[in-house]
């Protein structure tokens, strides 16, 4: 069996789809322990019993509708005319306007290619040096991620509640579990950017006529944050409720009043982001079949055995997974890396006392950070294709960045508070 996982890894590094790796890993599993293979389908169809991933094509479908409308422009123009007379003003509007959209598509290579032509040359003009406008956006493409409803948080919600776990994981409690830790970061770069703000004269002069017209403009998408946070933070609406009623509103907006996605384009928007939804759902079905096998064969428990006998404090345990989340955050995409680690690393940290909700917003700020970490962070690649720089001058832009999320991630794991305070007593 050696070889064949061996061989399993080659087919991976080879470029072999990643359902069909994670798909041949639970045939094997399944194999070893004497069950049928038949069995790989019954663990796939169980996906179709959770009433949660009914938010997963919505909020897709919702993402794909604004990328491909005006909204990004439009959500430009109101941060700027709110936040751009501030020091640092343009960059700040960066960083939210990056953070909102990354969190609404869910991906942060789209927020890259999205914003980045308009961000990129305003942060020139506005005086902010080269290095540092490539360092910002580069960076500020993977915020977002802890911040409702971003589709990481969901994933990790769905694979989580498969352990079952004590206390239990929901969607909900990570929606609301990811916002001070996403405001510490996007905090924490917006003090460094009123550092680094050029002098005086080049900021923008606040003025409440612009600012009233660029309301008046955002106006249908100025509600759309509301309708998820308000819903799912005051705990009426479930995130699966939250993502129907978002999806129809973007819809409605996008093709029927706004009129800037043709009616006979959505069919083509719909197709694109389906095959994206298609893909999360094979590997998470796949995944959960994955996770059964592990589960079956005790190898999350005989991890912790093996861990516990070499490590017995939880601060260097927890120090060692941040080392390991972010090593596997630069090698892997987002999804991949929380259907394969997920299953093997809750089970550990819940055994040294973490709870499994605050372990989650750990997981994803350190998959936040390693999406450009060098030398093979995703979000660095794309960052070099749009901005036509080499990747070299990217990652040396990006080491303050780094330097500062690194920091706030540490914050993050160490104090769980900022995590679990907003779930209520009891946590």
């Amino acid at each position: 069996m050696i070889w064949l996982g061996l061989l399993l890894l080659l087919v991976a590094l080879l470029g072999a789809p990643f359902f069909a790796v994670i798909a041949a890993a639970a045939l094997l599993g399944f194999i070893s322990a004497g069950y049928e293979p038949t069995l790989l389908m019954v663990e796939f169809n169980r996906i179709s019993e959770m009433p949660v991933l009914v938010a997963i094509p919505l909020f897709t479908l919702a993402g794909y509708l604004l990328a491909e409308s005006q909204a990004p422009r439009r959500l430009v123009r109101l941060t700027n005319a709110l936040f751009g007379w501030m020091p640092g003003g343009l960059a700040i509007v960066a960083l939210v306007a990056c953070a909102l959209f990354t969190a609404l598509t869910g991906a942060s290579g789209v927020t890259i290619v999205a914003l980045g032509a308009v961000l990129l040359p305003a942060l020139r003009q506005a005086g902010y040096s080269e290095q540092f406008s490539l360092g910002l956006l580069t960076t500020s493409g993977s915020l977002g991620l802890l911040f409702a409803p971003a589709l990481p948080l969901i994933i990790y919600g769905v694979v989580a509640q498969q352990l079952n776990t004590t206390p239990p994981v929901s969607v909900d409690d990570l929606f609301k579990a990811g916002v001070l830790p996403g405001l510490l970061m996007l905090g924490a770069l917006a003090a460094y950017a009123v550092y680094k703000a050029p002098p005086r004269e080049n900021k923008v002069v606040f003025d409440t006529k612009e600012m009233l017209s660029a309301v008046r403009e955002s106006a249908w998408e100025i509600p759309l944050p509301f309708v998820v946070l308000v819903g799912i933070y005051s705990g009426k609406v479930a995130a699966s409720e939250a993502a129907a009623v978002t999806a129809l509103y973007v819809l409605i907006v996008t093709v029927l009043i706004r009129r800037e996605v043709p009616f006979g384009e959505v069919p083509r928007v719909l197709r694109e982001a389906m095959v994206l939804v298609g893909a999360i759902l094979t590997i998470l079905g796949m995944s959960l079949a994955l996770t059964n096998v592990l589960i079956d064969q005790e190898v999350p428990s005989k991890l912790f055995a093996f861990i516990r006998a070499h490590i017995d404090n939880k601060f260097a345990f927890l120090l060692i997974l941040n080392a390991f989340l972010l090593f596997f955050g630069m090698l892997l995409e987002g999804f991949p890396a929380i259907v394969i680690l997920t299953p093997l690393l809750l089970p550990i940290a819940v055994g040294y006392g973490i709870d499994p909700v605050h372990f989650g917003i750990i997981f994803l700020a350190n998959l936040q950070v390693g999406l450009f970490l060098p030398p093979v962070g995703m979000n660095l690649f794309i960052a070099s294709v749009r901005f036509n720089k080499p990747i070299t001058q990217l990652i040396s832009a990006s080491w303050p960045f780094f330097l500062i999320l690194l920091a706030c991630t540490l914050v993050i794991t160490y104090v769980p508070w900022l995590s679990l305070v907003l779930l209520g007593p009891g946590r």
